[in-house]
C-alpha cells in the first residue's frame, strides 16, 4: 500500500509540478555560458521505477543500443580541430600516429559535433568515418552521434562554419532540381548545397544515431528528459534520420526545439537543478542504465560528474576555437568511471 502511495506521489510531481523556465533560444545557445543553478543540493532520490516514464517499445529503424565492453571511452565535442581529435584518439588507446586504429575490442563514442568553429571538418569526417569500419573488423566499435552543428548544417544554419570551412565545399553545385534555404549568400552556396537533406553527406550523417546506448551507459549530444523517453528514443533518431535525407521536411518540436537531445541546456550548468537531477534518476531507470554521458556545454574545468555521479559532461573545449584546453576522454570499466587527461 504504500508503495502504490509512492508511485502515485512521483506519477503526480513529473506530471504536475514542475517549475516553468524560460526556454534558451537556439541562436544564443552556442555561445552562452551555462546559467547559473540552485546549488544548495543535486543529490538525486533512489532510483524511480522504470514504470513511471511508461517508455515504448525500443524499435527504430537501426539499432540504437550496443553491447558493452571491458573498455568504453568517450570523446566530446571536435569542432572542426583535426590535430586536437587525432591527440583525443590517441589519449583513448583507438589509434597510433599514423591515424591506424590499434584499440582492438575497444568500443569509442563520439557524443557529437564535429562540424564548425574549426578549419578540419572534412578530414575529420572522413577520420572517423574509416576508424568506424577499421573498429568493427577488429572487434570494436566507434559510435559517431550528431549533434546540434550537424543538423543546423543540414538545415542551411551556417552562422558558425569558419572561411576555411565555405572554401572546402565552393565547388559543390546546387543538384538539379533542388533549391538552396533562402538568403544563403554567394561564398556560402557550395556548402549550402554539400549539405542540403539527402545530399551524400547528410545521407552519412543520417546513418548515425542522435541518442545510444552502450552497456550500461546512455550517450547523447545534450541530454536525455523525460519526455524524450516517453516519446521514444527510437522513434527520436528516426525522425532525425528521415530529416537528414530529406524525407521531411522538418524536424518535430522534441527532436529539434529548445529542449531536444541535441540542444537542451538542463545537464551543462555547474550544478544542475535537484528537479533535473531526479528526472534524470527516472530516464536511466526506464532505460536500465547506470549513467548518462553528454557534450553541448563546455566544461572549462575538464569532464565533470554531476547528479552524484548520474551524468558526465565531457565537452572540454579542446578544439582552437576554445583555446585548446586539456585534451581529455571519459574512460567507462566494469569497476568505475575515469577521466583520461594528456596533461
Amino acid at each position: 500500500m504504500q508503495r502504490s502511495a509512492a508511485l502515485v506521489f512521483l506519477l503526480t510531481v513529473f506530471a504536475c509540478s514542475r517549475t516553468p523556465r524560460e526556454p534558451e533560444t537556439r541562436e544564443t545557445a552556442l555561445n552562452a555560458e551555462p546559467a547559473e543553478r540552485p546549488s544548495s543540493s543535486n543529490t538525486a532520490p533512489p532510483s524511480v521505477a522504470a514504470s513511471v516514464l511508461s517508455a515504448p517499445a525500443e524499435t527504430a529503424e537501426q539499432p540504437f543500443r550496443f553491447p558493452g565492453a571491458e573498455r568504453v571511452v568517450a570523446l566530446g565535442d571536435l569542432h572542426g580541430d583535426l590535430a586536437s581529435t587525432r591527440e583525443a584518439l590517441r589519449l583513448a588507446g583507438a589509434v597510433d600516429d599514423e591515424d591506424r586504429w590499434i584499440g582492438g575490442k575497444l568500443v569509442l563514442v563520439q557524443v557529437g559535433d564535429q562540424l564548425d568553429r574549426g578549419d578540419d571538418e572534412p578530414e575529420i569526417l572522413e577520420l572517423l568515418e574509416r576508424l568506424a569500419a577499421d573498429a568493427t573488423k577488429s572487434g570494436g566499435a566507434l559510435h559517431v552521434l550528431n549533434g546540434n552543428h550537424e543538423v543546423m548544417n543540414v538545415a542551411g544554419d551556417l552562422r558558425y562554419v569558419t572561411e576555411d570551412g565555405f572554401r572546402d565545399y565552393a565547388a559543390t553545385a546546387v543538384p538539379t532540381g533542388k533549391n538552396l534555404p533562402s538568403g544563403v549568400q554567394a561564398a556560402a552556396r557550395g556548402r549550402a548545397a554539400a549539405f542540403l537533406p539527402g545530399s551524400p553527406i547528410a545521407r552519412k550523417l543520417a546513418l548515425r544515431n542522435t541518442i545510444a546506448i552502450v552497456g550500461d551507459t546512455l550517450f547523447a549530444h545534450a541530454g536525455v528528459l523525460p519526455k524524450h523517453v516517453r516519446y521514444g528514443i527510437g522513434r527520436i533518431n528516426d525522425e532525425v534520420r528521415r530529416f537528414l535525407r530529406g524525407e521531411s521536411a522538418a524536424l518535430p518540436e522534441i527532436a529539434g526545439g529548445e529542449e531536444a537531445p541535441i540542444w537542451t541546456r538542463a545537464y551543462g550548468g555547474p550544478a544542475p537543478a535537484t528537479e533535473t537531477c531526479r528526472e534524470l534518476e527516472a530516464v536511466l531507470a526506464s532505460l536500465a542504465v547506470k549513467r548518462l554521458v553528454v557534450g553541448h556545454t563546455v566544461q572549462k574545468s575538464g569532464i565533470t560528474p554531476a547528479c552524484n555521479d548520474r551524468v558526465f559532461r565531457v565537452d572540454v573545449g579542446l578544439s582552437d576555437y576554445y583555446g585548446k584546453n586539456a585534451t581529455q576522454a571519459l574512460e567507462i570499466r566494469a569497476t568505475g568511471v575515469k577521466v583520461l587527461a594528456s596533461r
